[in-house]
């Protein structure tokens, strides 16, 4: 055997080279089994997936189909909550904190606009009013001035049109304009129905009370104006309504607004030009997670269908009208409901003029739950001013209270 073949066996039966040793690790690195993830990852991992999935059905079947109504329920603030309190407990999944975090991350930015969070408040002010600016008031009255909660059910409040007169506006949209028949039982504890409205005629009072004012109204809806009204007419939905809705109820026969107008609008002479103001207060949704059961599934899907009608009668006549514009009211629906996505593309949503991080207007008893009041104008109205005055008990709705000006 020669020196070479004794060279070749020594490098053979050698300890591996370092390159090859380096390589055998990184290999065993890659296929070694990963370390199980604890009870606490896995808990955040599960948690963070579901937010995200339920995040990304919202707002890709909110608004635009009836079967996601009762999870349009969800409390607007949770879009920016669980996020933050998933993100306090993402450390606890260690090997996938970041992945975590970053998931979490955007599925807030995907849905800040549906929190109810009013983060252009923290940049934005208004521009200071110029002469000849006006100041709209829009409220649900919640049955006028009529104080149904009461044992006695048909006391009137006497302080209302003292809170009107507060509002100094010259302008008013206001809703609501029925009162309920206690009679017909308890409304705390029964759906809203036809059979309960009550029509009334309050024109002699408020040319009392508001003298020099001109009058419209439609429905439950009036406006009272300081300036000119040189036409005014109610949405008629029932083009957007199922075939199944589009017949009056016989309780409101002799009152067929009450049931095919929830919008008022309005054409106002706002020194020399005219503005069209939209009063409308939209059908509640469904107020109880019962959609998918038979016994409420009819009028609960009718009651959404309507809600949708209502709102495709209003983009429809906005798109058609060239005037400025102007939407104020109660629309019934809550910062995180996908519906507003058929409102006109040309309406501006004015809600950084607020000066309230975290505006609400729906009241039950003392607690201020989430906003589903609304102010909306075309480009040409610029606003200056804009609040949520208290209802002094009067509604469970706050006010909208706005100073207005025309381009």
């Amino acid at each position: 055997m020669s020196d070479q073949d004794v060279a070749t066996q020594e490098q053979l039966t050698s300890p591996q080279s370092e390159p090859a040793r380096s390589r055998a690790a990184r290999l065993g690195r890659l296929i070694r089994p990963r370390r199980r993830w604890c009870l606490g990852t896995k808990l955040v991992v599960t948690a963070t997936v579901a937010w995200a999935l339920f995040v990304a059905a919202h707002l890709l079947a909110s608004g635009r189909t009836y079967l996601w109504a009762p999870l349009d329920l969800i409390p607007p603030v949770l879009f920016l909550a669980v996020p933050v309190l998933l993100m306090v407990v993402a450390p606890l999944a260690r090997p996938v904190r970041w992945r975590i975090m970053s998931l979490l991350l955007v599925t807030a930015v995907l849905s800040a606009g549906r929190s109810g969070i009013n983060y252009a408040t923290l940049w934005y002010t208004p521009p200071p009013a110029p002469p000849g600016a006006i100041t709209v008031a829009a409220w649900n009255t919640e049955f006028w001035d009529q104080d149904w909660r009461t044992a006695e059910g048909d006391r009137y409040s006497p302080e209302f049109y003292t809170y009107l007169h507060k509002l100094n506006a010259d302008i008013y949209l206001l809703s609501e304009y029925l009162y309920v028949d206690t009679a017909a039982g308890d409304m705390r504890s029964q759906r809203w129905t036809a059979d309960l409205a009550k029509r009334i005629d309050k024109l002699a009072e408020l040319r009392r009370e508001f003298p020099g004012y001109h009058i419209a109204s439609s429905g439950e809806q009036i406006t009272l104006s300081r300036f000119p009204i040189v036409g005014h007419g109610g949405l008629d939905m029932r083009p957007w309504l199922p075939a199944n809705q589009k017949e009056i109820p016989e309780a409101l026969r002799d009152w067929t607004e009450g049931y095919t107008v929830e919008t008022l609008r309005t054409d106002i002479d706002v020194n020399g030009k005219v503005v069209s103001f939209y009063n409308g207060q939209i059908s509640q949704p469904p107020l109880e997670w019962r959609l998918y059961t038979a016994e409420s599934r009819d009028i609960d899907a009718n009651r959404e269908l309507r809600r949708e009608a209502s709102y495709r009668a209003i983009s429809a006549d906005i798109a058609a009208n060239p005037n400025p514009a102007v939407l104020a009211g109660d629309l019934n629906t809550s910062p995180a409901m996908g519906i507003r996505r058929l409102l006109p593309e040309r309406l501006v949503d004015r809600t950084p003029a607020l000066d309230s991080l975290y505006p609400a207007t729906y009241l039950a008893g003392t607690a201020e739950l989430w906003r589903i009041d609304w102010l909306y104008t075309t480009p040409e109205v610029t606003v200056h001013g804009y609040e949520l005055p208290g209802a002094e008990k009067l509604s469970d709705h706050r006010a909208q209270r706005m100073v207005l000006s025309v381009s």
